[in-house]
């Protein structure tokens, strides 16, 4: 059978619905082809599911924290993993359902079968030959797992697999510190389960500031052990896993592997249309416009591999969406950048990061929490924020944390980085006594005095009748 249409989306998750959120402004002439469940990865194995067991795990944390406080008892609660895990799963289906509900309602627009390109605007779906005049690859991604670990598949977990557990063993592994692994991993450790992190490298979550690096590895290692910067390997062991590293052994039962993820483009038949791709498959494309080389082919989310994070997702299937149904290759400026790992303390990246900065004319401005009044109330007193400022101008460019309630610091940051604003902008604005807030303010504080722009000897400008354009 064969069918045309204006505009051919080949995936259903963030990405892809955002497409057609833009999409359906202009025309419904549209169709949609998906091969696997409805329900975006954020909602059904990722963001929303993984930030609900942590907040399990959040709360659970808290009891030790309860002695020196005079609440007395909490030496008796207990876990009940089973119906812990019934709770997040219960929750996850309440946001996924949303999801599968808001693309059911195109089901006859709908094509379940998995997509094959043909020509550049013809793709063929199960019988089916599907005529456009664009197309959106809009296909996700999927956990990697080496090839020689394959072997051990009955006792290897992925991220996308965690949630559906009803127990976890006594003792695991997670091989990847990533945000993903690391979030779980700290999560595990707090259910009760004996849990060691590995990584091939010595930066972990996405930190490239050696600083703030060290502070939240030691921060980590009261939890739980990291073994870092070494080649893992994995062998039986009787009913076991052995889990080598350099000069670390451990036995296993079960391993969480979360070293990254690999977009589902193999077997789309790009090669046959004659576009250059990189190892993993992803073919060129321009990150303003989304456009894959000068064909009527945009790509956007996790697909694409360059920032699997939804916001961005979702955003990139505006800008898809957006080109798709207005001839030409459309650039659309991109937000401020902004990393987030759900640890504790939260692990945040904003703007340029210490490895796209250090060679600047740069100043730091920096700030540890062990010390931070409302963060000793609250017995999170732990981490360090970075921030890295234009020495002449004093224009804030980035920064990196870890820090309590570092989302929250994250936010404040990006938004500053938008503005523009240098720091001594941001020392204007008020800063309530006592907050966490009050720590961005100090690392602020720290900056200004090493800039040599020309700034009051106080926080506050005296009165003028406008205030300068700039203090520099």
């Amino acid at each position: 059978m064969k069918r045309k249409t204006k505009v051919i989306i080949i995936g259903t998750g963030s990405a892809g619905l955002s497409a057609l959120s833009e999409v359906k402004k202009s025309t419904d002439d549209f169709l949609l082809i998906q091969n696997g469940p409805f329900g975006t990865t954020c909602a059904r194995t990722a963001c929303m599911p993984t930030k609900t067991i942590i907040e399990v795990a959040r709360i659970y944390n808290r009891r030790k924290a309860m002695a020196a406080r005079g609440i007395e008892g909490a030496e008796h609660l207990r876990l009940n993993l089973l119906d812990a895990m019934n709770y997040v799963r219960e929750l996850r289906d309440s946001f996924a359902g949303g999801m599968v509900r808001s693309t059911e309602k195109y089901s006859s627009r709908i094509i379940r079968e998995k997509a094959v390109f043909l020509e550049p605007t013809v793709v063929k779906a199960g019988d089916t030959e599907v005529e456009g005049e664009s197309v959106i690859i809009a296909t996700g991604s999927r956990p990697i797992i080496p090839e020689e670990w394959e072997q051990f598949s009955d006792q290897i977990l992925t991220t996308e697999e965690m949630v559906e557990q009803r127990s976890y063993p006594e003792r695991m592994a997670v091989i990847g510190l990533g945000p993903a692994g690391l979030e779980y991993a700290q999560t595990l450790a707090r259910f009760g389960i004996e849990i060691a992190g590995f990584d091939a490298t010595s930066l972990i979550a996405g930190i490239t500031d050696p600083k703030v690096n060290e502070s939240m590895v030691e921060i980590l290692r009261q939890e739980f052990p990291l073994i870092l910067n070494e080649k893992v390997k994995i062998s039986r062991q009787g009913e076991e896993l052995l889990i080598q590293a350099g000069e670390e052994k451990r036995t296993v039962q079960k391993v969480l592997v979360a070293i990254g993820r690999r977009p589902n483009l193999d077997g789309l038949g790009l090669d046959r249309l004659g576009i250059r791709t990189d190892r993993l498959g992803v073919p060129d494309f321009d990150r303003q416009s989304m456009q894959v080389e000068n064909l009527p082919i945009y790509i956007a989310g996790d697909a694409n591999g360059f920032a699997p994070i939804l916001h961005e997702a979702v955003d990139e299937g505006h800008i898809a969406g957006y080109n798709a149904i207005h001839p030409g290759a459309h650039c659309f400026g991109r937000r401020v950048p902004l990393l987030i790992t759900f640890t504790e303390p939260n692990i945040a990246a904003v703007g340029k990061t210490y490895q796209e900065a250090k060679d600047e004319n740069l100043v730091i401005g920096e700030y540890d929490f062990s010390n931070q009044s409302r963060a000793r109330m609250s017995a999170t007193n732990q981490g360090l924020l970075r921030l890295y400022v234009d020495q002449e101008k004093g224009l804030l460019l980035g920064a990196e944390l870890a820090a309590p309630a570092g989302e929250h610091l994250a936010h404040l940051l990006a938004m500053a980085i938008h503005q523009k604003m240098t720091v001594f902008d941001l020392l204007q604005l008020p800063y309530y006594h006592p907050t966490l807030e009050e720590g961005l303010q100090n690392a602020l504080k720290d900056a200004n005095r090493k800039t040599s722009c020309t700034h009051e000897d106080i926080d506050l400008l005296l009165c003028r009748s406008t205030p300068p354009e700039s203090l520099c």
